[in-house]
């Protein structure tokens, strides 16, 4: 009994790609094992069998690896980083970064000993137990909070050759200076309200900035930044990262991160994240100039000069860090999308990094005149007790 063995073969299609080229070696080493014999003498119909003709066995059998072009899409597509590199001030001459590193260093310190000393004063002086002033520690903490998630990496990142941060780290990272930034943006807009109610409604305020209404908008304020950091963060760390790990910042921002991400709901997580930032900025924005215009209309209100001039000198320190603090806010978010060396943008994030923080206390104490006599009675009586 004979075996026939017929192959079907489909009709030649065009060249292929030099992937295919890999497969069409296998196919053909296994054409090669089974051959058509020619037709026998007798006139016996044709037979197909398995040649044992040494010549036209293979002389190994076929590779099933996939071809190297095949690996690397498949390593491309199923890739994931595990880490970041921050590039930062890498990209600036090397005789600049000691001079970076102690200039902002002196800059850090200062902005940490100037809330810590609004903070103690505020403590140890019972005649700024107000709300006005109760603000202002928070908003103190929560500076020194949102420093710290950036300023401290940024140093070491100034003396450091290897500048990779941990995908958990760079998530964390985020995270913290979102929320933070956020409780600095929601504090400023508490405390508007709290000198809209001031001066406006002056018979009402002790009711309506009583201890628990303060500590409903402080808690309020940080609740709220937490759940914007919570869905900011995880928007953007949802998303696959299989490009390159260079991150143009010096510390794990939105923009950055989101140009290396791969995907096509890049745009909409883009768009997304973008106007939620934005409109809660605005929205903040917003509220306080609705405050001031209240502010100023009752002001102008006051018949007397000095009376008036009293009235506006408490809104004047918070008027100028709101300016600051939103003017470089807008510079960042709402900049348009122009060709600009990387350079430019690392500096221009210094100003809401290190340059914000480091203002804002010196604005608060020398703008505000009852702040500062109560600095120079509290820690001056302490150092010169004789000139008290």
């Amino acid at each position: 009994m004979h075996l026939r063995l017929t192959i079907f073969r489909e009709p030649q299609a065009a060249p292929r790609s030099t992937d295919s080229h890999h497969e069409q070696q296998v196919v053909e080493g296994l054409a090669m094992v089974c051959r058509e014999r020619a037709p026998s003498p007798s006139g016996k119909s044709f037979r197909a069998g398995l040649s044992t003709d040494p010549e036209l066995l293979p002389t190994g059998l076929p590779s099933l690896s996939p071809h190297p072009g095949m690996a690397t899409t498949l390593d491309l597509n199923h890739s994931s980083v595990s880490e970041f590199i921050l590039v930062g001030f890498s990209t600036f001459p090397p005789h600049l970064l000691p001079v970076f590193f102690l200039l902002f260093l002196l800059m850090y310190v200062f902005m940490l000993l100037g809330n810590l000393l609004i903070m103690a004063t505020v403590w140890s002086d019972r005649g700024l137990h107000t709300p006005m002033y109760l603000f202002l520690c928070a908003l103190s903490i929560s500076e020194i909070l949102y420093t710290l998630a950036i300023t401290p990496r940024l140093l070491a990142d100034l003396l450091s050759t290897s500048r990779t941060i941990a995908f958990a780290a760079c998530a964390s990272q985020m995270f913290f200076s979102f929320t933070f930034g956020f409780t600095h943006s929601f504090l400023l807009t508490v405390m508007g309200y709290d000198r809209y109610v001031a001066i406006c409604h002056p018979l009402r305020y002790n009711v309506l900035m009583s201890p628990r209404g303060y500590a409903c908008l402080v808690a309020l304020s940080w609740a709220g930044a937490s759940v914007m950091g919570l869905v900011v963060t995880t928007a953007i760390f949802h998303l696959n990262f299989c490009g390159p790990r260079e991150v143009h910042h010096f510390f794990c921002h939105m923009s950055p991160l989101v140009k290396l991400a791969c995907g096509t709901h890049i745009p909409v997580v883009a768009l997304g994240v973008g106007l939620v930032c934005i409109i809660t900025l605005l929205g903040c924005f917003l509220l306080i100039l609705l405050s001031y215009a209240f502010i100023v209309a009752a002001i102008l209100k006051i018949p007397s000069a000095e009376g008036r001039h009293k009235a506006f000198s408490t809104c004047a320190s918070h008027l100028t860090v709101v300016v600051m603090h939103y003017g470089f806010a807008s510079v960042i978010y709402l900049k348009p999308k122009a060709p600009q060396s990387l350079e430019g943008d690392t500096l221009m994030g210094i100003t809401y990094t290190i340059l914000t923080p480091f203002l804002s206390p010196i604005i608060f104490s020398l703008r505000n005149k009852e702040l500062k006599t109560a600095m120079k009675k509290t820690f001056l009586s302490k150092l010169y007790p004789q000139s008290s």
